[in-house]
């Protein structure tokens, strides 16, 4: 079978609230990003006892034995509890100690007991599960050195040698380059984000917010593996159309440059900043009761049947919940929904959404359980027989293709095995054709099926995946923490496999 919708580059393996609203906070927040002290901060570890994660994948075992079944991963700066002495295990020359709320992790395999290490204190900034997606997200306009240090004059000619032409014409660009959404780069701080002309002219830096670990040409943390020299420059090059995540942003010698998860430096206008879709779905019955359809096509109409013809009723606002009176009827053999205002609406704009007309015995015994319609381009959210939650996604662009041979998604009845706050997948396999890095709200339920945030369209409603349930930001986020199994707090992945929230997916 082809291993089809969305494989994992960077992991290699085998292997709660009532309803899907606010997901919940998962602890008292962490450190303010470092400033450029001479003397690193230190996390803030309210901790006697404590392990963190010094890598950008630190292994949680199921028990302290490199062996035993992997059931998540801390990923760099995570800190949790721990005990003050070393559990007893096999294959960890440094000792497994414990982590919360289980587990074991190596310490010097990706974990450390020192709050000196430089990796957990450049890392302080943690996913924000309070905002529309977990980072900064910026999709690459056109290709750019990825830096292991802040480039001076020299590096810059030899490196990017079309600069000064590229800047001319992104000052210049109102809609689309340094007019575009710079308020991304501010990571949620107040205040208006600076003039990037003014910057570049006068040549601004944010002293107060150059992270510590690149002040004074100082190369970046090794937390990529990409550095091989302690003179390089250049770690990697992005190509256009790369989708990256950042957790920090600040002004250099004029230019903005921004921070990856992995600690290496891009260049913002080299990037389009990511609003990522405004679009979110339908608590059921607050914001909606069935029978109701949500309207999927963008410029949809609806209609009055008067005197034996259909008229023209005027445009229905786009991804609204139309509440239905249940009756439908053919009129030009097209299929219509009668509204609840005596209007009809065409299947061909809109998706109706019933209760299962069928509880099946996993919703009966009281489980929460996913349905998604490939036809109908829905998700519904039940716990048990009670819905609690309705959206648009957007499956595989294949349709009802066999998943084997097109870009379909598979479908059956599923539950959810592996969870990743964020995760890179690839570029071949997700819908787009460019390498996708730390999508976010990542639940895998078939092999290389899984449901995540879309940050790079806006086509909810339609096919477009090559074979994942895309969601918006919002609902995925929402999703992630209301099905099994719970990913517990400072944890960036959780895999379980056999008891998590079923996934019904169907034509």
């Amino acid at each position: 079978m082809r291993f089809a919708a969305c494989i994992l580059l960077l992991f290699a393996f085998i292997g709660c609230r009532s309803k899907p609203s606010e997901p919940p906070k998962p602890g008292a927040p962490d450190a303010a990003p470092p400033s450029s002290s001479a003397e690193p901060p230190r996390p803030a570890i309210s901790d006697k006892f404590f392990v963190a994660s010094n890598a950008m994948q630190t292994w949680i075992y199921e028990r302290p034995d490199m062996a035993s079944r992997k059931i998540g991963y801390l990923r760099a700066g995570a800190v949790t509890k721990s005990s003050e002495k070393p559990v007893p295990g096999a294959g960890c020359s440094e000792g497994f100690f414990p982590v919360d709320p289980a587990g074991y992790v190596c310490v010097g395999q990706g974990a450390t007991r020192s709050n000196k290490s430089e990796v957990v204190r450049a890392s302080t900034r943690r996913p924000n599960f309070d905002a529309r997606f977990p980072y900064m997200y910026g999709i690459v306009k056109s290709a750019s050195p990825m830096y292991a240090r802040l480039p001076d004059k020299a590096a810059l000619e030899a490196n990017e040698p079309d600069l000064d032409r590229h800047m001319k014409y992104w000052l210049g660009d109102e809609k689309a380059g340094a007019g575009y959404a710079q308020e991304i780069w501010m990571d949620g701080r107040p205040g208006t984000p600076p003039s990037p002309k003014t910057a570049f002219e006068q040549s601004t830096t944010d002293a107060d917010r150059v992270p510590w670990y690149l002040a004074g040409g100082r190369q970046t943390l090794n937390l990529s593996g990409l550095i091989t020299a302690k003179d390089m420059i250049v770690a990697a090059t992005t190509k256009r159309r790369n989708g990256l995540a950042f957790v920090d942003s600040f002004l250099f010698e004029g230019r903005r440059y921004n921070v990856t998860t992995d600690l290496l430096v891009v260049p913002a206008d080299r990037l389009r900043p990511i609003r990522g879709s405004d679009f979110h779905g339908f608590e059921i019955p607050r914001d909606a009761d069935f029978p109701f359809a949500i309207i999927r096509k963008e410029g949809a109409h609806h209609y009055r049947y008067e005197k034996g013809a259909l008229s023209d009723a005027g445009e229905i606002a786009w991804r609204s919940a139309v509440a239905l009176t249940g009756k439908q009827a053919f009129f030009k053999g097209r299929l219509h929904f009668e509204t609840k205002d005596h209007s009809y609406v065409s299947d061909q704009d809109a998706s109706r959404l019933d209760p299962a007309k069928k509880m099946p015995g996993w919703g009966a015994q009281g489980e929460k359980w996913i349905d998604i319609n490939i036809t109908k381009q829905t998700l519904v959210a039940y716990e048990g027989t009670k819905a609690v939650f309705a959206t648009l996604v957007s499956s595989g662009e294949a349709g009802l293709g066999d998943p084997g041979t097109t870009r379909s998604t598979a479908r059956g009845i599923f539950r959810i095995h592996t969870k990743h706050v964020s995760a890179t997948m690839d570029s071949e396999v997700v819908g787009e054709e460019f390498e996708l890095r730390d999508i976010p709200y990542v639940q895998y339920f078939q092999e290389g099926y899984a449901l995540h945030a879309a940050y790079w369209h806006d086509s909810f409603g339609k096919p477009r995946s090559h074979g994942c349930v895309n969601l918006s930001p919002e609902d995925a986020r929402r999703l992630f923490f209301w099905t099994e199994p719970a990913l517990p707090s400072g944890w960036h992945g959780v895999m379980r496999a056999l008891t998590g929230t079923v996934v019904f997916a169907h034509q």
